[in-house]
């Protein structure tokens, strides 16, 4: 594994990569929500992924399609059930509320992360750690007051809870993407966990697939190109910055869940997810003291 010219490329331009990811990536879950509404969870993903693949395969085969590693192999196909699962949880959720409180609740994952980390590590959980869970965990439940107090029905607390069970896996995921990102190039990255995502789904495929109508044909392009895109933006600043500073680059998300949320479905922020959110944010940045976590993720796992 050669780390030079990862070391050699500036941080901040790593930031700036990963933070486009993370704007296509945040007008892509629009664009899933409005095809969920439509479709369903499933087959909003299923046809989704077939784009991905697709996508993936040319850009891999332009860059020059190499033999996985072994090693490489396992994290595709780790990363991608790890993926699927977290995806179809987090939007059968996002179909459920409103976009600005499920990114807010998703926000938990790089607190979980860290923990994961120093679990991954064999090291003992911080006192700073801890703190920041308990901010967290008073910030989620302060969305959660303003959800009853809004009265939005079981099915926005049963996709509160969809989402908070999709950033526990995204914070697994967040290791394996930093992981995945030294061993592979990102169009082999792309394709690769796309395909297993496929597979995944195609399992189901002949009790639950459906052609999807003309209409919704360009929306679930579009949310592939954009899938496809963020993927390839964050593989390559994971490849060349540190997980637990990247990481901080999630935050932004919110403003482009609201704006988003508003515009398109007419989605107002309440006091309280905005106030859950900052308290969960605050916490995520104040439990990020250590950023070489991920570096020493990588040489305990290799």
């Amino acid at each position: 594994m050669n780390s030079a010219p990862r070391a050699a490329m500036p941080m901040g331009i790593a930031f700036l990569i990963a933070a486009l990811g993370i704007a296509l990536f945040s007008v892509m879950d629009a664009v899933m929500k409005g095809l969920v509404l439509a479709l369903g969870v499933y087959n909003t993903m299923l046809w989704r992924s077939l784009g991905n693949v697709a996508l993936g395969g040319a850009a891999w085969a332009v860059v020059g399609i190499r033999r996985p590693s072994p090693r490489a192999l396992l994290l595709h196909f780790t990363r991608g059930v790890v993926t699927c699962a977290m995806a179809l949880l987090f939007f059968w959720g996002l179909a459920r509320v409103p976009m600005a409180q499920a990114i807010a609740l998703s926000y938990i994952a790089p607190i979980l992360a860290l923990i994961l980390a120093a679990w991954w590590l064999k090291e003992r959980i911080s006192l700073r750690a801890l703190v920041a869970v308990a901010a967290a965990s008073l910030g989620i439940a302060t969305i959660f007051v303003g959800q009853a107090r809004t009265a939005l029905g079981p099915e926005a607390f049963e996709g509160a809870l969809a989402i908070l069970a999709s950033a526990v896996l995204y914070a697994g995921n967040l290791i394996l993407t930093r992981l995945q990102s030294l061993a592979a190039r990102p169009a082999e990255t792309a394709c690769l966990q796309s395909l297993v995502i496929l597979c995944l789904l195609g399992l189901a495929a002949p009790w639950l697939a459906i052609v999807p109508p003309p209409a919704a044909v360009l929306p679930l392009a579009g949310a592939a190109l954009l899938a496809f895109a963020s993927m390839m933006l964050l593989s390559w600043a994971y490849a060349h910055g540190e997980a637990g500073y990247l990481a901080m680059t999630e935050y932004t998300s919110f403003v482009y869940a609201a704006v988003l949320g508003f515009v398109i479905f007419g989605e107002r922020v309440s006091g309280y997810t905005l106030a859950g959110a900052i308290v969960i944010v605050v916490a995520c940045v104040y439990a990020a003291h250590r950023r070489d976590i991920a570096a020493q993720t990588l040489e305990q796992a290799a």
